[in-house]
């Protein structure tokens, strides 16, 4: 074991940069499976007629895929029908697709959560279906979606590492480099690594709590 020369400016500098490419992959991917999870699992919770079947066929197909599969899917089958992204965006485009699935699972049930007679007494006061699902239920299945939600963002982070079988420079890419020069920088390499993970998913959890804390204060 080598901790100095493991930890040497150079790597720390390589280190930060593959550190960069995960928390860019990451926060991109969060937000855009936030909001196509949210829009999914609200039109599979309104019931239209066939659509509503249809996606939730798709979802169940994305939701029991490996995520490597759809990793490989986006960056190599795609460009055979024209669809091409780079390394990152293929990251980033697998990374949305699988978990926008999941989450669109966590919308739905957060919704079904929301007593009937919610919608029924909107209804009833003159608000249109759309005003209904803003204003009364979406605000209340929000609040108890809260912990699965945040559980599910914490597992995309740690997920992005597997964009690593297409070479994508994030940080287990560069660790792996690095103590690919040199045996005695494996354990640090680890040691880094999961270090770095485990900073950014305890912030996550932290806000998972905040947000909670502040859910039952209401």
């Amino acid at each position: 074991m080598d901790f100095v020369g493991a930890f040497s400016l150079n790597n720390l500098r390589f280190l930060l940069d593959g550190l960069q490419v995960t928390v860019s992959v990451s926060a991109i991917s969060i937000v855009l499976s936030f909001l196509i999870g949210a829009l999914a699992g609200t039109l599979r919770f309104s019931n239209i007629p066939v659509f509503s079947k249809v996606l939730g066929l798709i979802i169940d197909i994305i939701r029991n895929l490996p995520l490597l599969l759809i990793i490989f899917f986006t960056y190599f089958a795609l460009p055979q029908i024209g669809i091409r992204f780079d390394i990152f965006w293929s990251a980033v485009v697998a990374l949305t697709i699988f978990e926008s699935a999941m989450l669109s699972e966590i919308f739905r049930a957060g919704l079904n959560a929301v007593p009937k007679g919610q919608a029924e007494a909107g209804l009833s006061t003159g608000l249109s279906y759309v005003q209904t699902m803003v204003i009364i239920i979406i605000p209340q299945a929000f609040r108890s979606m809260i912990p699965a939600i945040i559980s599910q963002l914490i597992s995309l982070v740690k997920d992005s590492s597997l964009a690593i079988i297409i070479s994508l420079p994030e940080l287990t890419h560069h660790a792996r480099i690095i103590y690919g020069q040199n045996t005695n920088y494996v354990l640090p390499m680890f040691v880094a690594m999961t270090a770095s993970y485990f900073v950014i998913c305890y912030l996550l959890s932290l806000l998972s709590r905040y947000l909670e804390n502040k859910r039952y204060k209401y």
